[in-house]
């Protein structure tokens, strides 16, 4: 099951972030507010079905293309420097717009792999009071060591191959891999890749950050996940020192379907499910 959304652009300069807003969940009043950011790459509307079963849970649901991704524009071009903290900056941005609409309203974040880096970023740089609970769906470091059997020694040579073909040709092309990025988005993701910590944040040591964050976590890894298998967010959940963490490993058998690092998506009802009682629980 798919649903329509009303589309939106927030003006940031130059650039354009693009918000899709899906109708309320029928029935109930002040629905606690789901705020999707995605994966490296992927668009907001493939989080329909998601939204979908959220809305069946009885979330109100949001999702914002990820800067230079979708129906964010311009795309990602030699020109375009930015990184992981403009990615946080444009969170803070769709959060305070989104403000007056959900007021008085639980308000959950949601982030998706690298949408769930910058998610945590956020948390960590800005302390946001407004954001009740963050949602971690298939987010982990992808730090190199992390990785199983032969497989790790192949992780380091692949991220760092990336990061100096994109400094080389000053932007990411997209080859078979995370879609057309700037060389700042592949600069940081490789760092995490490279070392399993967070780059600093002009001039803010994000590690030391992110163990101040207080806002509670449910943390969900996925059978068959190609890029973040469970222990990648593991080790991420063991940077969260001063925040109650649910840590939740998402099966084949729960899903009732095909999973992986994309395809959760669409078995996502137990999720879903799941994601609204942990919204239940919020102050």
């Amino acid at each position: 099951m798919t649903l329509e959304y009303t589309q939106e652009h927030l003006d940031r300069g130059t650039d354009r972030i693009g918000l899709q807003t899906y109708p309320e969940p029928e029935g109930v009043v002040d629905a606690p507010v789901v705020v999707i950011f995605p994966a490296m790459g992927v668009r907001a509307h493939y989080y329909r079905p998601f939204a979908a079963e959220l809305r069946a849970a009885g979330l109100a649901v949001v999702v914002a293309d990820l800067r230079g991704t979708g129906t964010s524009t311009p795309p990602p071009s030699r020109a375009s420097t930015y990184g992981y903290a403009e990615l946080v900056d444009d969170i803070g941005v769709v959060l305070d717009t989104l403000k007056p609409r959900f007021a008085g309203r639980r308000r959950l974040l949601l982030g998706h792999s690298l949408g769930g880096q910058a998610a945590v970023l956020h948390l960590a740089l800005t302390r946001d009071a407004t954001v009740d609970g963050l949602v971690l769906v298939a987010v982990g470091m992808p730090y190199w060591r992390l990785y199983q059997g032969g497989r790790r020694y192949g992780v380091l040579p692949y991220t760092q191959g990336i990061v100096a073909t994109s400094a080389l040709l000053r932007v990411w092309p997209g080859w078979g891999f995370g879609g057309r990025q700037a060389r700042g988005v592949i600069r940081d993701w490789g760092h995490t890749a490279r070392t399993g910590r967070f780059p600093a944040i002009r001039g803010v040591d994000a590690e030391a950050a992110v163990r101040g964050i207080t806002t509670p976590v449910l943390a969900v890894s996925m059978d068959d996940d190609q890029f973040t298998p469970h222990g990648t967010l593991d080790h991420l959940c063991a940077k969260f020192d001063s925040a109650p963490v649910e840590r939740e490993r998402y099966t084949v058998a729960r899903a009732g379907g095909r999973l992986d690092h994309f395809v959760w998506v669409r078995a996502s009802a137990p999720l879903a499910a799941r994601i609204a009682t942990f919204a239940k629980t919020l102050p």
